[in-house]
């Protein structure tokens, strides 16, 4: 047995001594086929997506994946002695009590290496994109330990975007966690393309994007966008799709990472990983759960989520070798955050983007709220003085023009001192300016995308607070790049 569950590498040897004793051999998908040297047993009770089988001598380790036919299960837990209960990776139909089972001897793996950049696949290495598998020998588990504490190091680097509201109130952090929070229909997988397609062209290292629980028709439209950008042969992209078993949807953020941590570790290449959605984790993890009869937590979530979410997490994470950068969007249920899976997400995150509701009915996309979203880059030491200035005299003024919203509901403007009305004036038009045309959905839109320099942002901020007196209606700076594009559309 490999024990492969220490989350260690494996090679398959072509030779085929790497399949776990005589007779074995590896199938199309890389997967230990019958006849290997471990464990046989029969199914002995079915639940749902839940298979206990029971072994005639002692059950194969937690987390080691067994074979029913063309049944794929993994060991979630040991019950009686001689029961392995199962999760199921895959639909159960035609399986019957008393069905042979094998160990395979190992547990999950995946194919890694440059044969994997370009491909769209599935939890086992399994193509999506209608070609041939890759053409490597080399696998990983998916199941492996964070990096030692020792192996780790902090770069206080910001990745920019182009995109205005996230460069200048949230920057994210190269190497660090970035969530993008907000309920249904808000634009977080709308901002996320944004994210991958103004990053992933200028990024010089490996994307890795990973479908947790989302929409096929979202993966098919990513697919060919990415291809119709020209930057899908610097990417990889895992999907475990909402049709498919909560095991297969709880597991594959795993196997995303185990690929990301070979990019990593053994090419010392930078990694981008962005991962839509990190909720419907947690909720294949309350599906598992559940099928595996544990007593339900607060709010019928598992009681394992942190635990579950950490292991997740903490893989994530800056070594000597290379980084690996996430951007995750965040489903919050009901747009409650106070949600338990929300609170636990937040976390772990060095920056968080949460999108309004209501910005997003006033029109204002992408819909961040300026004084809800924060980062841990957003220091003086960090993004310089200028930058924090800026942010924070934005922040400001918004936050003054909150307050004052109560009274122009109820009097109107021209009630407002000639100081507050000035604020309103700035902070109206600063709303506006923080709105962007997005390259994604230019063709629906029909309006033509902006990548905004950090400078450029700075900059229209900058004489928005300074201008006391504006010559231009609100309308002028709503939609547009950077702040000359009002000279060029008057000129």
């Amino acid at each position: 047995m490999y024990g492969m569950n220490e989350g260690h590498k494996a090679v398959a040897d072509p030779g085929g001594a790497d399949d776990g004793g005589a007779g074995g051999s590896v199938d199309a998908d890389g997967l230990a086929t019958p006849g290997m040297s471990g464990g046989h047993g029969t199914v002995a009770a079915i639940r749902g997506g839940v298979i206990d089988v029971a072994f005639e001598g002692s059950p194969p380790p937690i987390r080691n994946l067994l074979r029913a036919g063309d049944v794929r299960m993994e060991v979630a837990s040991l019950v009686d002695g001689d029961i392995a209960r199962c999760i199921a990776l895959g639909p159960v139909r035609g399986l019957g009590l008393g069905s042979p089972v094998t160990d395979t001897g190992r547990g999950i793996e995946v194919p890694v290496g440059g044969a994997v950049l370009g491909r769209m696949l599935d939890l086992f290495g399994t193509p999506l994109d209608g070609l041939p598998p890759p053409e490597t020998r080399e696998r990983r588990a998916i199941h492996a330990p964070p990096p030692p504490l020792s192996d780790r190091v902090l770069k206080a680097e910001v990745l920019e975007t182009g995109i205005k509201a996230l460069d200048l109130l949230a920057p994210i952090e190269r190497g660090g966690k970035t969530g993008l929070f907000g309920g249904a229909g808000v634009g977080k997988t709308v901002l996320l393309s944004e994210l991958i397609h103004n990053t992933v062209e200028h990024h010089h290292g490996v994307s890795l994007f990973c479908g947790i629980g989302e929409r096929s028709r979202e993966a098919e439209e990513l697919w060919r966008e990415m291809g119709e950008a020209g930057v899908r042969d610097q990417m990889v992209m895992l999907f475990g799709q909402m049709n498919e078993a909560p095991g297969v949807r709880f597991l594959v953020g795993n196997a995303a990472l185990s690929m990301a941590e070979y990019f990593r570790d053994e090419r010392g290449q930078d990694v981008l990983l962005l991962i839509d959605n990190i909720f419907r984790f947690v909720q294949a993890g309350s599906e598992v759960s559940g099928l595996l009869g544990r007593m339900p937590s607060r709010v019928g979530y598992q009681p394992t989520m942190a635990t579950e979410l950490a292991a997740l997490q903490e893989r994530i994470a800056s070594t000597r070798a290379g980084s690996i950068t996430s951007i995750q969007a965040v489903y919050v249920p009901a747009d409650d955050f106070t949600d338990p899976a929300a609170a636990h997400i937040f976390s772990h995150l060095s920056a968080s983007v949460v999108l309004s509701r209501k910005r997003a009915s006033e029109g204002l996309y992408p819909a961040v709220d300026p004084l809800a979203s924060t980062s841990v880059m957003l220091t003086p030491g960090v993004v310089g003085q200028r930058h924090y200035d800026i942010a924070r005299a934005v922040r400001r003024t918004l936050a003054q023009y909150e307050e004052l919203r109560d009274i122009i509901a109820m009097l109107g403007i021209e009630e407002l001192a000639a100081h507050d009305r000035a604020v309103v004036a700035r902070a109206r038009r600063l709303e506006r300016f923080l709105t962007q045309p997005f390259f994604t959905v230019d063709a629906s839109a029909g309006t033509e995308g902006r990548l905004v320099p950090l400078a450029d942002t700075l900059a229209g901020c900058e004489a928005i607070l300074a201008d006391t007196a504006f010559t231009r209606p609100e309308s002028a700076y709503y939609m547009i790049g950077s702040l000359a594009e009002i000279v060029e559309d008057a000129a």
